[in-house]
């Protein structure tokens, strides 16, 4: 998939240096490579799909390709350090499709109302009794929304888990199922475009 430092944006010069291999999970290192396409939970089948599969095509393409201006603007500069999905890196990022597929909302409609399996890591936002987390970001690496710029909100999904669970360790890795819905959710953390509701959480295994 794609690297930490792709979604980043701290550092502009490694941008170019993306690793894209099919299910290879270079950003997660928990990509799906090896498991079934759809996994069974009790009497239910969920489909395990991967981070791209929720941006669209020429979302992907866009970040695929960072413009030639980003090789320009040197590692710590203050024009380098985002601080905001939302912070546009040059005057005229409106029309910069970089840019747009940076912060972009647009979803893959066919996945509304889909049962699927997902891996990530927790962001959490609200938590229940005993400090079990109810309700909480996933993402698709390891201190996103936390101390990093978050990802395009297209790669960010609200979690609902009103059962809720216990999260020991931020780092930790989860493999999701549950009813993914197209519902945008924004908070001062972060912007997600899919919403799931959680059926199960189970610690990541390959």
């Amino acid at each position: 998939m794609i690297t930490t430092a792709f979604y980043r944006k701290l550092s502009f010069q490694t941008a170019k240096r993306l690793i894209f291999a099919g299910t290879t999970a270079a950003l997660l290192i928990i990509g799906a490579q090896g498991v079934d396409s759809v996994a069974q939970s009790g009497t239910a089948a969920y489909r395990t799909v991967e981070w791209v599969d929720l941006m669209p095509a020429d979302d992907l393409e866009a970040l695929l390709n960072p413009p030639d201006y980003l090789d320009d603007i040197e590692d710590g500069s203050e024009q380098d350090r985002l601080n905001s999905q939302l912070k546009p890196a040059t005057p005229s990022a409106e029309d910069d499709r970089y840019q747009q597929a940076l912060k972009s909302t647009r979803i893959m409609p066919e996945f509304d109302n889909r049962k699927i399996r997902i891996p990530g890591y927790i962001v959490p936002l609200e938590f229940g009794k005993n400090q079990l987390v109810t309700r909480f970001f996933l993402v698709p690496y390891f201190g996103a929304c936390i101390h990093v710029p978050p990802p395009p909100p297209n790669q960010i999904i609200y979690g609902v888990y009103d059962k809720g669970f216990k999260l020991n360790h931020l780092q930790e890795a989860f493999w999701l199922t549950g009813l993914l819905k197209t519902t945008l959710t924004e908070n001062d953390v972060a912007t997600s475009a899919y919403t799931l509701q959680v059926a199960d959480i189970k610690p990541y295994t390959e």
